[in-house]
Order: structure tokens, then sequence, then C-alpha cells
């Protein structure tokens, strides 16, 4: 097949790190990059000896690229997103999907209408240890599931290395918005969709500082109860647990890549898990969806379902 070509939109600290990804790999090839900061995207064009482009119409009018990745703040995707795709082009776009679930809904829509590419990153689902985890529950290590737990920990937020504009702000920002979407997909690609969620949020005196703190619960459609627990502003290292506990044995994804299993009257004990980066998967992934083949990439259905459970713990539904 022919190289994937792909012009970028947004060039911060998630899109360097994609960036790279995409550079990597032998299939894919950036032929343009655009950011509103132009100090910023002349050192990542510099850096990385790609092309800057002075307005980011100039990606969507080059007819050889063949793919946009949408890296901006998320207030900003439905726009860039529903232009693209006006352009006939192929479109990953960062997570979340939206800002609403009726911008997800349009962005939907509108990719489905056109019949293109159409791609969430959500770079986790590709990692070896979630890979495993997914593997040992199709395998019925669980026995039967009986609860879903969530719990991110943060000394801080945002954390040292993300400081920006818009990541603490309440119309934008927060950890539910930025990390909970990682585990919501996780939930929904291994056991269905989330129903029934209800939230309790802390928000701090300013209008426009985001949650400090969030108790929600949910449920599957089986039944299953879920718990999802975020705090930050606390006294210890950044701590993020994903646990399924079931009849017959348990599994944790702890911080991400660490997975950890126990049985009946076994301590939990840490797996050894083999396989490549998540970023490197995801661009294999990538690649054979653009050769038609079966990928395991998240699409914008996904991520729509994804924005319906993340409206409700932000209380915007």
């Amino acid at each position: 097949m022919a190289k994937i070509k792909v012009g970028i939109i947004g060039v911060g600290g998630i899109g360097e790190r994609v960036l790279t990804q995409f550079q990597a790999h032998p299939e894919i090839e950036v032929r343009g990059i655009f950011d509103t900061n132009n100090s910023r995207l002349q050192e990542i064009s510099a850096g990385f000896s790609i092309t800057a482009a002075g307005h980011y119409r100039e990606l969507l009018d080059d007819p050889a690229i063949n793919l946009i990745y949408i890296a901006v703040p998320p207030k900003f995707h439905n726009q860039f997103v529903l232009e693209a795709l006006e352009y006939g082009k192929n479109v990953l776009c960062e997570k979340p999907l939206a800002s609403t679930v009726a911008e997800a809904a349009e962005m939907l829509h509108a990719a489905e209408a056109k019949g293109l590419l159409h791609a969430v990153n959500f770079p986790s689902v590709f990692a070896p240890g979630f890979i495993e985890l997914e593997r040992l529950v199709n395998q019925g290590f669980l026995g039967a599931l009986r609860r879903i737990e969530l719990h991110c920990h943060f000394q801080e937020w945002p954390r040292y290395w993300q400081k920006n504009s818009w990541i603490s702000s309440r119309e934008q920002g927060g950890f539910v918005r930025e990390v909970f979407p990682h585990f919501i997909q996780m939930i929904q690609q291994l056991f269905g969709d989330i129903c029934d969620v209800t939230a309790s949020l802390e928000l701090p005196k300013d209008p426009d500082l985001c949650e400090t703190g969030i108790i929600a619960s949910g449920r599957m459609a089986n039944g299953i109860p879920i718990l999802l627990n975020g705090l930050t502003g606390i006294g210890m290292k950044e701590k993020l647990r994903f646990d399924l506990y079931g009849s017959e044995g348990t599994l944790s994804l702890l911080n991400w890549s660490e997975l950890w299993a126990s049985r009946i009257n076994e301590p939990q004990t840490k797996l050894e898990v083999a396989g490549s980066g998540h970023y490197s998967a995801f661009m294999d992934e990538l690649v054979q969806a653009f050769d038609a083949k079966s990928s395991r990439l998240v699409t914008f259905k996904q991520g729509y379902e994804v924005q319906k459970v993340l409206d409700t713990l932000l209380n915007k539904s």
C-alpha cells in the first residue's frame, strides 16, 4: 500500500509524542504541521525537519495528505474534525472526542456520511498490559465479574510536566476529562456500555478551575457495579489503579502498564507481560485500517459512547 501521509494540527506535548511515533513507522510520512503557537511550531519544525504550514488549511489543501491528526485542546476538536472531513481527509482525533455528546454525535454522523476512516487516539488499549488483561478476561480468569473499580490519585493537577493554558480549566481541562476516558474506553471495550452513571464532583471556588475530586458510580447492562474515584492535591505519588474483581480471580492494571493478578487464597502477584510499546502497536493498527484490514482502532462511534459517560461525570447531561 502507499504510505499514510499525515498533516498534524496541534504540536503540543501529546502532538509531539504522536509525531515521534509517526516518524518511526516505515509506512507513515508526516508532510506538514501547524500550531497557533508560532514559536512552538518553529521549534518542532526545526527539530523534526518537517514543513511548518502558515495556516492549517494548507494541510487540508494538500492533495497528498490522506490523514489529518488533530491534537488541539478539546473545545476545538469539533471545528477541525468537521472541516477536515469536508475536505475529504481521514481523521485521527485526540481524546476525548469532543466537548459535549452533541458535538461527538455531529462528528460521528459526518464521518460516517463521508465514508472516511475515523479514529480517536486511545493508545492505552494497545498496551501489552491491557492486551493481556483482555485475554485473561475473555479466557474466564475472573470467573463471574463482581465489580469494576477505578482509582486515580494525583499529587497535583496539572502534573508538573503538562502545564499549559487549558489543562487546569473547568471548560476543557481536568483529570476527569483527560484521564478517565482511557479507562471508560477500556471498560466499554471489555464489557459493553456503562449505564446509570451518577457523580459527585468536588469543585474549587474559582469557577474557571477544574475539579479537584470525584466519586462516581454506574453499572454494566447486566447490573455489575462500577466505582470511579479520583482526587488531586494529596500527599502521595501519582497512582492509577484499574481493578476487576471476580468470583475466581482479580486483575489490576496499575499505572497504565503493570498487570497484577490473583486467584482464590493467593496473594496478588505482578505478571510479566511481553509485547511492543503501545504507540508502535497503535501505528501498526492504523496502517492495517488504511489497508482495509481488520483493525482495533477506536472509532468515533466508540468515542461517542465514551463521551456520553464523560458528559454525565462532568454534570453536562
